[in-house]
C-alpha cells in the first residue's frame, strides 16, 4: 500500500459522532449520540465512566434520535435505501433482548407509511405525545401531527399548507409545538406556535412585507424565549418574545455583525448564544444573574458546534453543563461538555482516527474583490513541505441558500495530502453574512455566482497556487456551479469534477418529488437560470 493509499484509507475510516439529546430527570446525565463507528450512524447511549453503548445495528443510518422522558425509550428516525421517506419507531433502552435490532420490524413502528416521509418534531415534558411532520395527507404538504403514545393515535394540529419544518419542539408546560414554515419569498421562514389541546396557531414575528427567518424558541419559561431573527435587519440577532404581552425586546449585547443562534437551560437561568464568525462558531454564555458578564465557551480550536448536519448545543437538565458536537477542518466530530461551575471543557467522545489531527491541515481565512467590488469569502488549504505553485482544486458548495463551513470534510484534506491546494469560496448567495449577500444571485442575477468563480480564479496566483492547473469541484447546486464555470469560463479551467450537478432542467423538474416543487418552486427558480444562461455573455 502507498503513502497515498494509505491516507485516504484512513480519512474514509475516520469516524464522527454527534450529539442527538440530553436525558432530563436523570441521576447522571444520559446522553443519546448518533455515530458511524459500524460504517452508518446508528444510535448509541453515553454515560460518564461506561462511555457509549451501541443500542442499534440497523442496516439503515439513524436520523434525529430523542428521549422519552418517564420511560427507557427514545423515539428515531429511519428511512429505507436513502428514499428521505423517514418513519419513526421506539426503541427499548433497558430490555436485554432489544439490544442492538438488526432490523426495524424489530422496532415498534409509530409510523409505518413508507409513501410519506415523516419527521420528529419533538417529544412532550412528560413523554407521552410526540410530536412530527409528514406529508401522508396529501403527498405534498408537511403537515404538523402529534401522536398520543398511551393512546395509540394520531391526531392532525396544523394543515395550513406548506412544508413544516421541526424547530424546538414542545413548550417546557407541554403547551405549544413549535414548527418553521416557509414564507412566500426566498430565504424566509414563519415560526408558528400551535396549541396542543386546541390547535390554535400563533404566528411569531409576522413579517409581511420582507423576507426573514426565524430560529426555534429557546424557552426561558412557559411564556416566554429567546429567537434569532433578522426581521428588519441584514444579520440574524437574539430577541426575547412573550407569549402573553406579545412583546418581543432585542438583547443587548448581541448585535455582533454576524448571524446568531440561541439555546437556554431548562430552567432559563443560562442562555448561549452561538455566533456564526465567517463560517466558525463561537459561543458566548449569559446569566441570568446580571452581575455575572457574559462569558465565551472555550473550544479546542475552530469549528462548528451546529449545522445542518449537526444539532444545536444542549443543557444538563440542572443547565450546569453544556453538551455539544464540535467538528473541524482536523476533526471529524466528537461531543463535548463545558462545565459552567469549573469553566473547563472536557471530550467525551473520541472516534477512531486512523490519520491523526496533527497530519491534517486547517484553513486560511482570506477574501477576494468580484467583478462589481463584492468581497467573496474563503478558505484555503496548503499541503504541506510542497514549495513552488501547487495546482488548486476549487470547491463549491451546494445549496445554493448555504455556507461552506470550518469543519470536517475528507475530500479536501485527502486532496490536501495528495499535493494538491484547495480553495472553498463562498460565492454571493451563499448564507451566513447576511440577508443582501445571500440575495446577490436571485433571479436575473444568478450567473453573478458564476462570474464570482472568475475572482476567485484570479485571486489564486496572488495566493501562490498556479491558476493553469486548477480544477473546479462540486456536488448538487455545486456541481452546477462546475458545469457553468468549465462552460462559461473554459480558458480559466484545466479540469470540472460535477457530482450529481443539475444539467437538464427539464428532466430535473420532470424527477422532482411534488413536495419539493411546490414549497421551493424550483420550477420558477430553475426555469429562470435557463432562460439567463442562454443568453449572458462572458466575453
Amino acid at each position: 500500500m502507498t503513502f497515498m493509499d494509505d491516507v485516504l484509507l484512513g480519512l474514509l475510516e475516520t469516524r464522527s459522532a454527534v450529539l442527538a439529546d440530553v436525558e432530563k430527570g436523570a441521576v447522571r446525565d444520559r446522553l443519546l449520540v448518533r455515530s458511524d463507528l459500524t460504517g452508518t450512524m446508528q444510535l448509541y447511549e453515553f454515560t460518564a465512566g461506561a462511555g457509549l453503548r451501541q443500542v442499534t445495528a440497523l442496516s439503515e443510518p439513524v436520523g434525529a434520535a430523542r428521549y422519552l422522558a418517564g420511560s427507557r425509550r427514545a423515539v428515531i428516525e429511519v428511512d429505507r435505501g436513502g428514499n428521505e421517506r423517514h418513519q419513526l419507531y421506539l426503541v427499548d433502552l433497558e430490555d436485554p433482548a432489544a439490544f442492538a435490532p438488526a432490523g426495524v420490524a424489530e422496532l415498534y413502528a409509530l409510523t409505518d407509511d413508507p409513501g410519506h416521509g415523516h419527521h420528529l418534531a419533538g417529544v412532550s415534558p412528560e413523554g407521552a405525545l410526540v410530536a412530527y411532520v409528514s406529508n401522508k395527507r396529501n403527498g405534498v404538504d408537511f403537515d404538523l401531527w402529534v401522536a398520543d403514545l398511551g393512546a395509540g393515535e394520531h391526531r392532525l394540529l396544523y394543515s395550513g399548507g406548506g412544508w413544516c419544518q421541526p424547530s424546538s419542539g414542545f413548550s417546557p408546560d407541554g403547551r405549544w409545538v413549535s414548527v418553521r414554515l416557509p414564507g412566500p419569498r426566498p430565504l424566509d421562514h414563519e415560526l408558528l406556535l400551535v396549541e396542543v389541546a386546541t390547535a390554535e396557531v400563533r404566528s411569531v414575528l409576522a413579517h409581511p412585507d420582507e423576507a426573514a427567518e426565524l430560529g426555534p424558541p429557546a424557552w426561558v419559561d412557559s411564556t416566554s424565549f429567546y429567537l434569532s431573527s433578522n426581521v428588519g435587519s441584514d444579520h440574524a440577532g437574539i430577541v426575547r418574545c412573550d407569549i402573553v404581552s406579545g412583546e418581543s425586546v432585542p438583547l443587548a449585547g448581541t448585535e455582533k455583525g454576524w448571524d446568531l443562534e440561541a439555546v437556554t437551560s431548562p430552567d432559563g437561568g443560562a442562555l448561549v448564544v452561538i455566533e456564526n464568525r465567517n463560517g466558525a462558531s463561537a459561543m458566548t454564555l449569559f446569566e441570568r444573574d446580571k452581575a455575572r458578564q457574559p462569558t465565551e465557551i472555550p473550544v479546542s480550536e475552530p469549528g462548528v458546534v451546529t449545522s445542518y448536519q449537526i444539532g444545536p448545543p444542549m443543557f444538563s437538565l440542572d443547565g450546569s453543563r453544556l453538551y455539544y458536537t464540535l467538528s473541524t477542518p482536523r476533526l471529524a466530530g466528537d461531543v463535548w461538555v463545558y462545565d459552567r461551575r469549573s469553566g473547563e471543557t472536557s471530550r467525551l467522545t473520541v472516534s477512531p482516527a486512523p490519520i491523526t489531527a496533527d497530519r491534517l491541515v486547517t484553513a486560511e481565512i482570506a477574501g477576494t474583490e468580484s467583478f462589481d467590488g463584492e468581497r467573496i469569502p474563503l478558505f484555503a488549504y496548503r499541503p504541506r513541505e510542497v514549495t513552488g505553485r501547487v495546482p488548486v482544486v476549487v470547491v463549491v458548495h451546494g445549496g445554493p441558500e448555504s455556507q461552506s463551513l470550518l469543519s470536517f470534510n475528507p475530500i479536501v484534506q485527502g486532496l490536501v495530502a495528495a499535493g494538491y491546494g484547495v480553495v472553498v469560496p463562498n460565492v454571493r448567495g451563499s448564507t451566513g453574512y447576511g440577508k443582501r449577500y445571500a440575495s446577490l444571485d436571485d433571479t436575473t442575477r444568478r450567473l453573478d455566482s458564476v462570474r464570482d468563480l472568475q475572482a476567485v480564479h484570479a485571486w489564486l496566483s496572488v495566493a501562490g497556487f498556479d491558476p493553469d492547473r486548477a480544477a473546479l469541484w462540486g456536488g448538487s447546486y455545486g456541481g452546477y456551479m462546475v458545469l457553468a464555470g468549465v462552460a462559461f469560463q473554459p480558458e480559466l479551467w484545466a479540469a470540472g469534477v460535477d457530482i450529481v450537478g443539475i444539467s437538464d432542467l427539464v428532466t430535473f423538474l420532470e424527477n422532482t418529488s411534488q413536495y419539493r416543487l411546490s414549497e421551493n418552486r424550483v420550477q420558477t427558480r430553475a426555469l429562470d437560470t435557463v432562460h439567463i444562461a442562454c443568453q449572458v455573455d462572458f466575453s
